[in-house]
């Protein structure tokens, strides 16, 4: 059946429904909040809601939700009905403008790091009318941003709208000063591809670690991975292609822009890309298709994984954030023409992305750090946990001429791809080749930030993005406009640029030992685990950028700390108790039998006088391996229960330091045990199973 794509966006509330639903004051009224950040009167907010509620029950909808972005990764929200009593027994249909902009959430149950305490337990959300309503499950959803009674934020969405009114305020400054008066305001442009892994349902629901913790923690290589590199692009199978049909038409209905789908490099992986948007849009939308991704898996008896890796041996998952900034009169300030050397405002531009990435290179890492990631970054299938930027050959040797006083060579036409074949079309060679390798590359006319792990929101990574290159951008501006020689200060800043942060520009291998060595000796940090990362957060440079910028506030980045080390002591406590619950309540009975069998086996051949080595050395293999497993089991156990609770950071120290080693030798032991244990005695399906057998 083919879809309608007339269909496309039919369950929002569009600015198409707005325009026909709405008398024309209030729609001028309201798309002047949207684009020029202006709060609604009572007045407008009343007839907006009685629209939208109109509008919302004709597609079916029975109930309304303010849909907000806890500091969980997911997102939340309570479902009222649209029904209100009269005195006669019966019900109308209500929706007040009250009810659109403000509900009032339990602000104590959600991660707060300290903000609230459990009997202080308002919050609120407040209406985002930036981001459309929608339709899903007959409720209608409104994006809302989410705090504290005393005004902190308790969410995702707060600080990266924040940050797109600072950004677009200071690139709007620098635009100025660039002479360009039409443009008035800058939008934060994001794409967001989002890699996941699709397995049997029936599979999945046998596997403890899965249904739990996201991933395996037990589980040998399979005879078959990656190795031959024949499932990336391949050809999609039957039952995984009507999926991804199914979860674009779903996308597509909400106005999620699902453009590209491909089969990924490990077996069973896939990966979803949409259309770029505004970054408060993408990040929404982001949400959204990971739900349905989810949803839609059990609909059609599949799991769909988001963890970061979900299987050992094999390539992990991440989602890749590729971010632009464009003016609302569609120019894009990445893009960098015939001759970069002749754009210096984009040059400018450039800059101040070089400068903010290096100055605040720490921030930028923990915008990535989840427990999950760090099993992915620097695994060689991932960037690493070393922060720099890849411009390509081109971009780079042009800002060191620049910088050395120097006027680069005028640029040569791009050469033709020679194939040798004259039926195929000629090809222009791009100006650098790309570099996957690298956590932040120059992509043509955007940054892809590659480190963000696939379970996580979008929002920090961006908000923290935002703010640094905004904070650059104002002072690239002051010096600009208290400059007497407007050129002149440009080369300086060109030539600022490369002095002081030239070090973060790597063009080469970062999956090499190499470039750890030279990022070292270049003084770039290597945060290479969340615990680590999380310290970003109270350095005072970071607590300043991120304060002066209305951002964040010193106690909010404090918050943010305390709950980053929380959620990662947790992740860990929980699979660690998942893996003891395994090994106990299956491993060990399942090797007792199969030993118990073999056992029995060799005292039958033994008694009509065959003496076979063979089984008695396998024998004591697995009775030596079912020892170590029942020992590192004991000791794993311990230290769960020995867990220090004095404070957060000696907490999540203890569990990356004690746990998680011990939580590995468990792992190699039993793995080993299940290679050796006949497949009918193993109590959970194999790698081979899961990854293969879709």
């Amino acid at each position: 059946m083919n879809f309608d794509f007339s269909q496309f966006g039919c369950n929002v509330f569009s600015d198409t429904v707005m325009r026909d639903k709405l008398p024309k004051s209030t729609y001028k009224e309201l798309k002047k909040s949207i684009e020029s950040s202006q709060p609604l009167t009572a007045d407008v907010a009343e007839i907006v809601a009685e629209a939208m509620k109109d509008w919302a029950v004709e597609k079916g909808a029975t109930h309304f939700t303010h849909w907000f972005q806890p500091m969980t990764n997911i997102t939340a929200g309570k479902l009222d009905s649209f029904i209100s009593p009269t005195p006669d027994g019966k019900i109308i249909l209500e929706f007040s403008g009250k009810e659109l902009t403000k509900g009032e959430p339990d602000a104590s149950s959600f991660p707060n790091g300290g903000l609230r305490n459990t009997f202080e337990a308002r919050g609120y959300t407040m209406w985002d009318c930036t981001s459309p309503a929608f339709i899903k499950d007959h409720t209608l959803y409104i994006p809302t941003a989410f705090c504290s009674y005393t005004g902190e934020a308790l969410d995702a969405k707060t600080p990266l709208l924040r940050s797109m009114e600072v950004i677009s305020n200071e690139a709007m400054r620098l635009l100025r000063a660039f002479g360009n008066t039409t443009s008035k305001r800058v939008i934060v442009t994001v794409g967001a591809e989002q890699e996941y892994f699709l397995i049997d349902r029936e599979l999945y629901e046998k596997r403890l670690d899965l249904k739990i913790c996201g991933r395996t923690l037990l589980g040998a290589k399979p005879p078959k991975g990656q190795e031959m590199e024949d499932h990336y692009f391949g050809r999609i199978r039957i039952r995984i292609a009507d999926y991804m049909r199914q979860l674009d038409e779903e996308l597509w209905k909400l106005g999620v822009t699902a453009k590209t789908k491909h089969n990924e490099v490990a077996p069973a992986q896939h990966e979803l890309a949409p259309v770029f948007d505004s970054v408060n849009i993408a990040c929404d939308h982001n949400q959204l298709t990971m739900e349905l991704m989810r949803t839609i898996a059990k609909k059609n008896g599949l799991a769909c994984l988001l963890h970061e890796k979900p299987f050992a041996h094999i390539n992990g998952s991440g989602k890749h954030n590729n971010w632009s900034l464009c003016t609302d009169d569609g120019i894009n300030l990445f893009e960098p023409g015939k001759n970069p050397y002749e754009n210096i405002q984009f040059l400018t531009f450039l800059c101040a992305v070089i400068t903010a990435v290096d100055e605040y290179s720490d921030l930028l890492r923990l915008s990535a750090a989840i427990a999950g990631n760090d099993y992915r970054l620097g695994a060689n299938e991932a960037p690493p946990a070393i922060i720099s930027i890849f411009l390509g050959e081109q971009l780079t040797s042009v800002l060191h001429h620049i910088a050395e006083g120097e006027k680069p060579q005028n640029q040569m036409e791009s050469a033709f791809l020679q194939m040798g074949v004259e039926t195929l079309p000629k090809l222009k060679k791009d100006d650098s080749d790309r570099n996957r390798t690298s956590p932040f590359a120059f992509t043509g006319n955007k940054f892809e930030f590659r480190m963000v792990g696939s379970s996580a929101s979008i929002a920090c990574a961006n908000y923290i993005l935002n703010t640094i290159v905004a904070d650059v951008l104002s002072r690239f501006t002051d010096r600009l406009t208290n400059s007497k020689d407007f050129d002149g200060e440009i080369r300086r800043i060109i030539r600022d640029t490369m002095q002081q942060h030239g070090r973060i520009i790597f063009n080469g291998n970062n999956y090499t030992q190499e470039w750890v060595e030279e990022a070292r000796r270049r003084g770039l940090p290597n945060l290479s685990n969340t615990v680590d990362a999380a310290a970003a957060y109270l350095e005072p440079k970071n607590i300043s950028v991120l304060g002066r910028n209305h951002v964040l506030s010193e106690v909010e980045c404090q918050s943010r700390y305390e709950i980053l080390l929380e959620n990662y002591s947790h992740i860990i406590m929980i699979e660690a108790n998942t893996l003891l619950e395994m090994v106990k309540k299956l491993v060990i009975p399942a090797s007792v039998e199969y030993i118990g069998s073999i056992s029995d086996s060799y005292l039958k051949l033994k008694e009509t006088g065959i003496q076979n080595h063979s089984i008695y050395g396998l024998l004591q293999n697995l009775s030596s391996l079912l020892d170590g497993i029942v020992d590192t089991t004991n000791r794993l156990e311990e230290l769960v229960s020995s867990a220090p609770a004095e404070s957060s950071l000696e907490t999540a120290e203890y569990y990356r330091d004690q746990v998680l080693p011990k939580m590995e030798q468990t792992r190699t032991l039993v793995d080993r045990m299940e290679v050796v244990t006949d497949k009918k005695k193993w109590p959970m399906p194999s790698y081979t199973d899961l990854l293969h057998r879709v």
